[in-house]
């Protein structure tokens, strides 16, 4: 399966038409925009202070939120046609990001890497997000947060934490996710090893020695261990350095609600481009880390060997979510940085820059140190071997 989006082709049939929603709503008292606030938990205006709450949606949209969609079916492109969103997206040449943009906006810079060039690609079609957690930490939380962790890196250019800390705002995104649940059974075999200890005698400093010498006793096994995966987490996009973002785990899933368009009013909402079956390749990885610790303990003993191992999946489902995080992505000296923080915790992750000058310095400091305590030494030694007879 290609990574393309999904367009007019994969559905035929008026049932399948999707209009470009919009995540833009107008105050009731001004007509001004209201946004999603985080620490409020509803639409605010900023401009007459009007509050509207959103709603939390009844039994039957949770329990569709939460649903997860048959995997085989997502490969084959055979979804209902109400999983079908169309956006307008925007694409960065640089990054590689996609976004949705309003109808009424024109990008003049990626807010992923702060690149100048973007270019519109017009409306995509795509599996829309069922599940959303909503930003629960503000802009000022998550600077502080950024400025606390940029203020704990020794070695990073002063400048660029002066120019993050007096920067421009954060963005707040949302980051597409995949989740994926599996039934696993896998067959391995492997080798068991178990210690043991005999006594050799060995010659030590010139004389003979008994000596206990521990040894391993390898054996050939095979086995069987099954586990059952519930939400593994994919991030769904390669804008972002996917080790800084999964490094913001834990996530509370538990804590997710049904999608509605009100949670992304005054964000930016990044489209997928990582397709739902390279998706499900990443997810297989992470299982197979899992997976291997299974068979080890299956195994037993006190070391373990895994020469093959052959996992089948079954009941595979997937669900597509949005996590928040906030962005900061600033060029800094013609190179592009970015820092990423978890919208609910404050976790803060991001590219970690070096400053020449700062490294040089502290070798330099190590270096004098070693040759002060050395000289130290050096002198303490001669003064007690030169102290008068009976002092």
């Amino acid at each position: 399966m290609s990574d393309t989006p999904w367009t007019d082709d994969d559905a035929a049939g008026p049932a399948t038409e999707a209009v470009a929603e919009q995540h833009r709503f107008p105050c009731p008292a001004c007509g001004a925009d209201l946004r999603f606030s985080a620490d409020r938990g509803s639409l605010v205006c900023d401009h007459c202070g009007h509050v509207e709450h959103v709603s939390a949606g009844g039994r039957g949209e949770w329990a569709e939120a939460l649903q997860e969609l048959d995997y085989e079916r997502g490969l084959r492109r055979d979804l209902p046609p109400g999983e079908i969103v169309s956006a307008r997206t925007a694409h960065c040449e640089s990054c590689g990001a996609s976004f949705e943009m309003g109808e009424a906006e024109q990008a003049t810079e990626c807010p992923f890497c702060a690149s100048p060039v973007v270019t519109d690609t017009g409306i995509q079609r795509h599996l829309k997000p069922t599940a959303v957690l909503p930003f629960a930490l503000t802009e000022e939380t998550a600077r502080k947060a950024m400025s606390d962790w940029l203020g704990r890196l020794w070695f990073a250019p002063g400048g660029l934490k002066e120019y993050a800390r007096k920067g421009r705002r954060m963005k707040g995104i949302y980051v597409p996710f995949w989740t994926y649940d599996s039934r696993t059974r896998t067959e391995y075999r492997g080798r068991r090893g178990d210690d043991y200890y005999v006594t050799e005698t060995r010659v030590v400093n010139g004389k003979r020695q008994n000596v206990r010498v521990r040894k391993t006793r390898w054996r050939a096994v095979q086995g069987r261990v099954a586990r059952d995966f519930d939400d593994v987490l994919v991030l769904a996009a390669d804008s972002l350095p996917r080790q800084y973002v999964d490094a913001l785990d834990p996530w509370d899933l538990a804590k997710l609600v049904p999608f509605r368009p009100e949670y992304l009013a005054g964000y930016i909402a990044e489209a997928y481009t990582v397709d739902l079956e390279p998706g499900f390749g990443y997810a297989q990885r992470k299982m197979d880390a899992v997976i291997a610790a299974d068979i080890r303990r299956d195994i037993g003993g006190d070391h373990q060997q895994i020469t093959d191992a052959r996992t089948r999946h079954g009941n595979v489902t997937f669900k597509h979510i949005l996590l928040p995080v906030w962005l900061a992505a600033y060029r800094f000296r013609g190179k592009s940085y970015r820092f990423v923080v978890n919208a609910r915790t404050g976790e803060v992750k991001g590219e970690r820059p070096y400053s020449a000058w700062k490294i040089a310095l502290a070798v330099l400091v190590a270096l004098i140190a070693a040759g002060l305590l050395l000289y130290l030494g050096q002198e303490q030694g001669g003064f007690s071997t030169t102290l008068p007879q009976g002092f």
